[in-house]
């Protein structure tokens, strides 16, 4: 009587570098969930997989954020093809926004882009995000801007989008949501949490009108934004990212499978 072999699981088939970033990238997600910002299945996270291919994970067109586990993602091709066996569907638009910039961006190997209500507000607002809190001006130096086009189902817009986006490392897409890219998930993660946080903050402090704001001294906001860029990545990484971790865990660690 034959035996049957068992199917592999995707974290027999994939190396251990790229099981390490799954996990990342499913507790991105949870966190994301956890902190209210998920759009239903609308918005994206990835991150590329080590290798010259240029491969990279995203989520399951299909699935919660608060249900995406480290085997998940889907691996697929610069051209949004799967690249290992899935039963999932990707997004057209989250090929296009993700793909663009992780293809354009070596140093970009984690993406993150959300659609909250603060941050589609803060997107709708002429003036953009203002320098009036300090989350704000830590991070406001390394945000670019790009105008909307529609659905972001257009690959020509990809130029479009990663001329705009150039060297910075935070986006407001106009009148559609934000973006953030790391060199590593936890330093993506802690931009957009800054990023969000300031969107929140001012509208909070606008629906006062502005006749009502205290804008910081002169000098000010570039003080902070340099402290912002070089203390940023070094909290993401070492500090806040490993007790976010903690935090997952000891609510559901299920995303680690």
């Amino acid at each position: 009587m034959a035996t049957q072999m068992k199917p592999q699981s995707v974290q027999e088939q994939v190396s251990d570098a790229e099981w390490a970033l799954r996990v990342d990238l499913a507790a991105a997600y949870r966190l994301v969930a956890m902190h209210g910002w998920d759009d239903l299945i609308f918005t994206h996270l990835s991150v590329r997989v080590p290798g010259p291919e240029h491969h990279f994970l995203i989520n399951p067109y299909n699935l919660m954020f608060e249900e995406i586990t480290a085997a998940s993602p889907v691996k697929i091709d610069v051209d949004g093809h799967p690249v290992m066996g899935t039963p999932y569907l990707t997004s057209a638009a989250g090929f296009t926004i993700h793909s663009a910039i992780h293809v354009a961006r070596e140093d970009a190997h984690a993406v993150i882009h959300l659609h909250t209500p603060h941050g589609q507000a803060v997107a709708a607002q002429a003036e953009g995000l203002m320098p009036i809190t300090q989350t704000a001006m830590l991070i406001r130096d390394e945000l670019a801007y790009h105008h909307y086009e529609g659905v972001a189902t257009d690959r020509e817009e990809r130029e479009r989008l990663v001329a705009d986006l150039g060297t910075k490392s935070a986006m407001i897409l106009r009148n559609h949501g934000t973006l953030t890219v790391g060199e590593t998930v936890a330093e993506a993660f802690i931009k957009l949490y800054f990023l969000e946080r300031a969107c929140e903050a001012q509208c909070l402090a606008l629906a006062g009108g502005t006749a009502l704001l205290n804008h910081p001294p002169q000098g000010t906001p570039e003080k902070a934004a340099n402290q912002g860029r070089a203390g940023l990545k070094l909290v993401g990484n070492m500090l806040a990212w490993p007790a976010l971790l903690r935090k997952l865990d000891r609510a559901d660690a299920s995303f680690r499978d």
